[in-house]
């Protein structure tokens, strides 16, 4: 097949390029990066990735989606959907924010891109189609509350751990209402009412970007952060220092098994190039590098463990006097005489016996101002199994979700969507994000809707978002220091909230029952297995095809009788009387190797139900596949039933079903004398066969009724 320039560079179709163009585009491009800025950044803690990444996934996958896609207003980058999948799938891998934690985001990020790309240049971005609408109603409403819920240690300023069970995290959070920072809510609240507010009464200003302003400035004059520095020594607590001095020593040998594993792989490299004579100096190799990677592993879960304890410990601040050093004592164990700054300290970060602790709000802090590097991720093996299972449905939903928006624009525009073209062009955007340390990105719906609302007219406008992300990251990075975490939390929740639709899952249940059999359970095991999501997807998946395929299992067969309109209807439900000449019945479905059982049943009852008549015609009008198994069921029942004096006449077959019957040999068995194009050419025929052998047909209800002639 010959590829054509524009099939390779979509984006020349945006030429010729006029001036009109490009001023829509700016100022579209320039509204969505307004929103976009602080909307990253918001995904990125979602992903327990630092604020700062959420703007590198803001930045080249931007542009790339839009130059590569098929559609000319859909806004990629980070989402919440992907974001919280990240998170779900790489925080039993790693803590939330390590260098671990980057390094496996970015890795997925590489995955679902090679996935995406793979499936788009074969063009099976029909593979999405496992994912029925129900599935992806009841996991998006799941992950909605999820999201929401996740926010919430943020808006009131307390810890909350992360663990195998969401909801006993949840739990931790609510008994720490009590402690709740009461600024931080503050500030957290005043953003949703401004996000609010704005968003009903100017939806065409930038609620986001003023209210992200806005509470900034506020941290900033009221110096909402306060954050101090100790050593383990100024923790006056026994069981806090005691917990602290055991999760630095066991920092201290996660390191030196890591520095272990690199000196012994290399020894392995350098054995493998030596050739056979060190086959068993590299297998003695591997195996002390497995149990370093055991070790590894039992003093990252122990850490965890004990990093959830750590932040939920809550001290006083002593200041010391004269050559005394400041201490911290456990909330409510002061000692008589002593007193405190009146600040409740958490400890937020623990680093080689140095700990940060922090007194008020918490803000994003630095941001590091220059473009993020350039180069492949690090890419262990090792991970990929642990990795792939999430990258598959991150690439799946993202790109439902991306092609569902595009398709919604192009309904408004009226512009040609390429599902393989958008795959392409999410993928590339994802490989790129993960050269230039992004995490998962995808088309966003309500940045697509701000883009197309502001008249944007090519992707050029995703471009310009693109370019107006890298000037923020050269120049403006040091604006965001004070930018307040529960304001980040508040940006995410009212984001989410219109994610949340109970109604669709109604929908799903009228329309289908089992449709919403499979929204709901996929719902409930969402939240069930949370936050491990991509079980609560999978198993709605796999749900649905398995009531899809029972469905056609028993696809519905009537036997038919004349109505008084002269319509074939079914016999049973309209109390039509049966033929002793001819058994019409009527098969609605595939028939396949999976109800061919289900189809011989049916037939031979409604021969056993009706012996008088000579005749069976089979109305094959739904019959719209017909596979080996079928063809046999088909050649052996015409085989049975003509040797019990029974002639079996087809009509409706349609050209797939006739292809196959031609090819296995099956027409010619038949006969061309036994198949027509419509049933009543059938009846009419098989009516004046009875006729000649003598056979009653005159008084059968089942023979055509005249033709009205009028004139």
């Amino acid at each position: 097949m010959k590829l054509s320039p524009r099939s390779l560079l979509p984006f020349l179709r945006w030429f010729p390029y006029s001036g009109t163009s490009l001023r829509a585009d700016f100022i579209a491009g320039l509204t969505v990066a307004l929103v976009l800025v602080p909307q990253s950044m918001a995904y990125a803690q979602l992903a327990g990735l630092p604020a700062y990444y959420g703007l590198y996934a803001a930045f080249l996958p931007v542009a790339v989606a839009a130059l590569w896609g098929s559609s000319r207003q859909l806004g990629t980058g980070p989402v919440a959907v992907a974001s919280l999948l990240t998170a779900s799938a790489l925080t039993p891998l790693a803590a939330p924010g390590s260098e671990s934690f980057v390094a496996l985001a970015i890795m997925l990020a590489l995955l679902v891109g090679v996935i995406q790309l793979t499936l788009g240049a074969f063009k099976l971005g029909v593979v999405v189609n496992f994912l029925s609408h129900p599935v992806i109603v009841g996991f998006t409403n799941a992950a909605a509350i999820i999201i929401a819920l996740s926010q919430a240690n943020k808006l009131i300023g307390v810890p909350m751990g992360r663990s195998e069970s969401f909801a006993s995290d949840i739990w931790g959070v609510a008994k720490l209402v009590g402690d709740t920072h009461l600024p931080t809510l503050a500030m957290g609240a005043t953003a949703i009412v401004i996000m609010w507010v704005i968003r009903k009464k100017v939806p065409k200003l930038p609620g986001v970007l003023i209210a992200v302003a806005l509470t900034t400035v506020v941290s900033w004059q009221i110096g909402f952060e306060r954050t101090a520095t100790s050593t383990l020594e100024q923790i006056a607590d026994a069981e806090a220092q005691t917990l602290l001095t055991e999760f630095v020593r066991t920092e201290t040998r996660i390191r030196e098994i890591n520095d272990q594993l690199v000196a012994k792989s290399a020894d392995i490299k350098k054995l493998q190039k030596a050739g056979a004579d060190s086959a068993h100096e590299a297998v003695t190799l591997n195996y002390e590098v497995e149990l370093l990677k055991l070790q590894l592993r039992d003093h990252e879960d122990e850490n965890r463990k004990r990093n959830r304890v750590v932040r939920s410990f809550v001290f006083e601040q002593v200041a010391g006097a004269d050559s005394q050093s400041t201490r911290f004592f456990a909330m409510g164990k002061l000692p008589q005489g002593l007193q405190s700054d009146g600040r409740h300290w958490r400890i937020a970060k623990v680093s080689s016996g140095s700990l940060k602790l922090a007194g008020g709000g918490e803000v994003v802090g630095k941001v590091p101002q220059g473009l993020p590097s350039v180069g492949l991720p690090k890419f262990s093996w090792d991970m990929i199994g642990s990795l792939l299972t999430a990258a598959i449905v991150i690439s799946l939903v993202g790109f439902m979700e991306a092609i569902s928006i595009a398709k919604a624009i192009a309904a408004k525009t009226r512009q040609k969507i390429d599902p393989n073209q958008e795959l392409i062009g999410q993928g590339l955007a994802n490989l790129v994000g993960a050269m230039t340390q992004s995490f998962p990105v995808s088309g966003s719906f309500s940045r697509s809707a701000v883009n197309i609302n502001a008249g944007a007219k090519t992707g050029m406008s995703s471009v310009i978002t693109a370019a107006f992300v890298l000037l923020t990251l050269l120049f403006l990075t040091p604006l965001l220091y004070h930018l307040p975490q529960a304001v980040l939390a508040a940006v995410i929740i009212m984001a989410v909230i219109g994610l949340i639709n109970f109604g669709a899952i109604r929908h799903a249940w009228q329309a289908n029952r089992h449709d919403g059999v499979a929204a709901i359970v996929t719902f409930v095991a969402t939240l069930g297995f949370a936050p491990h999501l991509d079980k609560g997807i999978m198993i709605g998946a796999g749900l649905a095809i398995g009531l899809y395929l029972y469905r056609t299992m028993t696809p519905r067969v009537a036997i038919l009788g004349r109505h008084a309109d002269g319509s074939l209807r079914d016999a049973s439900i309209n109390d039509l009387p049966a033929s002793n000449v001819v058994t019409a019945v009527r098969f609605d479905g595939r028939l396949y190797f999976a109800n061919v059982s289900f189809f011989e049943d049916a037939i031979l009852e409604a021969v056993a139900a009706n012996p008088k008549a000579p005749y069976l015609l089979v109305v094959a009008n739904g019959i719209n596949e017909l596979d080996a198994s079928g063809e046999e069921v088909v050649h052996h029942l015409v085989e049975r039933l003509r040797g019990n004096g029974v002639t079996v006449v087809f009509s409706g077959l349609k050209k797939q079903v006739i292809d196959v019957m031609r090819a296995t040999g099956l027409f010619d068995y038949i006969s061309q004398q036994h198949i027509f194009a419509t049933a009543d050419m059938a009846l009419e025929a098989i009516h004046a066969w009875a006729a000649e052998r003598g056979d009653e047909a005159v008084a059968s209800p089942l023979r055509p009724l005249p033709v009205k002639r009028f004139g």
